[in-house]
C-alpha cells in the first residue's frame, strides 16, 4: 500500500505536521509512505497516480488554505482531473494555524471539496472532541473538536516547540486512519 502525503510549509509547522501524519500512516511494513512538499521542484506525479491514498496539508492563513497549496491544486492538478486519475485513491486532510480556530475549518472544507473534484474518497477523524473527564485512550486526541480531519495550533514560535503533542498525537492518529481505511479498500 503506498500512501502520499502532500503538503506546503511555510514556517516548518506544517511540515512537523506532516511527518507526523506519516508516522501513523506507517502502520505495517506494507505501507511506503512519500513526503511531497508542494514546493519541491519536481512533482512526482507518477508516485501520486499509483498512491492508494493522498493526504493533503496546509497552513490556514487568512481563513483559507496557503497560497502554495492552492497554486499546487490550481495549476499543477489539471491533467490528473481531466482524466479522473485519483478517482478513488483515499484522501484525508490536515492545517495548523496560529490562532486557536484561525478558521481551520475553511481550509479543510477547501482541501475536501478539492479531493471531491477528483473523485477521491475523504476520511475524516472519527474522533469525540479532545476531553480530560473521558476514561478513553484518545481523551486529549482532537483537542480543536474537528470531524472533517486534523487540525493543530501552531503558536508563535518555532516548530520546534509548536504544535504541542496533542495536536501532533492528533495528526499522527488521522494517517493511521487513512492507513486502516485504505487497506480495507485495496484489499
Amino acid at each position: 500500500m503506498t500512501i502520499s502525503i502532500v503538503y506546503h510549509s511555510v514556517y516548518g509547522h506544517t511540515a512537523k505536521l506532516a511527518q507526523a501524519v506519516a508516522k501513523g500512516a506507517q502502520i505495517n511494513e506494507d505501507t511506503t509512505v512519500h513526503l511531497i512538499s508542494v514546493d519541491d521542484t519536481q512533482i512526482k506525479w507518477d508516485l501520486l497516480e499509483k498512491s492508494d491514498a493522498i493526504i493533503f496539508g496546509s497552513p490556514t492563513y487568512n481563513g483559507t488554505i496557503s497560497s502554495g497549496l492552492k497554486k499546487f491544486f490550481e495549476d499543477s492538478t489539471k491533467a490528473a482531473w481531466l482524466e479522473f486519475k485519483w478517482r478513488n485513491k483515499i484522501a484525508a486532510g490536515f492545517t495548523n494555524s496560529g490562532a486557536f480556530s484561525g478558521d481551520k475549518l475553511n481550509s479543510l472544507i477547501t482541501i475536501a471539496l478539492f479531493a471531491a473534484q477528483h473523485g477521491m474518497i475523504w476520511t475524516g477523524l472519527d474522533l469525540h472532541p479532545a476531553n480530560e473527564k473521558n476514561n478513553v485512550p484518545t481523551k486529549n486526541l482532537n483537542r480543536l473538536g474537528s470531524w472533517l480531519g486534523s487540525m493543530a495550533q501552531s503558536d508563535d514560535d518555532s516548530p520546534e516547540v509548536t504544535p504541542g503533542k496533542d495536536d501532533l498525537d492528533t495528526a499522527q492518529y488521522l494517517g493511521k486512519r487513512v492507513a486502516e481505511i485504505t487497506k480495507q479498500f485495496i484489499r
